[in-house]
């Protein structure tokens, strides 16, 4: 454990053996790496917050036309803007499911001690990460980039924990716990949504025959 201990937290009192590792490896001790990866992600989060406010009065504004057309009896609008409102809505559950997914992460990093903490923490963490940047692509392009430096920090920091650990990374528990992880948060974002959003009027959510290729 000394040279995790060491690689963990700087000691005040390091030697200049460890000084010349430390020039050697610039990106530093585990630990504060691990927590700017913290702080990034929080900015994530509220960013995806703000966002999700954003999809929320779209929402309202959006609705309030679906409901307006229908009591004119103009269900061809009315089909228009439930098409345009369930867009949204798909969009707000993809915000909602990431924000939950990184949050999830938090927590991970949040709890780790230990090199292998580290290692059987970020090993799913990274699929999380991926998941979510290719998901938030078209909603939110900048997340893309801001993301992508995120799971490139949390790489980092399992390959030197692998490393200074000896440990072997194993991929196929990691992809079940990142799918358990997505899944979970899939399922409270769904649910989230019913309760925060009106349903549509049937007669505006089902298509007209013109739409289905039929009439």
């Amino acid at each position: 454990m000394s040279s995790f201990t060491s690689k963990w937290s700087k000691s005040p009192n390091e030697g200049f053996g460890d000084r010349v590792k430390d020039a050697v490896r610039p990106a530093g001790p585990l630990k504060p790496r691990i927590e700017q990866a913290i702080r990034q992600i929080h900015l994530q989060v509220a960013k995806l917050d703000a966002t999700s406010g954003k999809l929320k009065d779209r929402d309202a504004t959006i609705f309030s036309k679906v409901v307006s057309a229908i009591q004119k009896h103009d269900m061809s609008h009315a089909s228009v803007f439930a098409n345009e409102l369930a867009e949204i809505r798909k969009m707000n559950k993809m915000v909602t499911q990431a924000r939950l997914a990184l949050e999830q992460i938090v927590l991970r990093l949040n709890t780790v001690q230990e090199l292998g903490d580290i290692v059987v923490t970020l090993t799913p963490a990274m699929a999380v990460i991926r998941s979510v940047k290719s998901g938030l692509v078209s909603v939110l392009p900048e997340a893309e980039h801001e993301i992508g430096e995120i799971s490139g920090l949390l790489s980092s920091i399992l390959v030197d924990a692998g490393q200074l650990g000896g440990y072997t990374l194993n991929f196929e528990a990691a992809n079940e716990e990142s799918e358990k992880i997505l899944g979970e948060a899939s399922a409270v974002a769904e649910q989230r949504m019913k309760e925060k959003f009106p349903e549509l009027p049937v007669t505006a959510s089902e298509p007209t025959a013109s739409e289905t290729g039929f009439g």
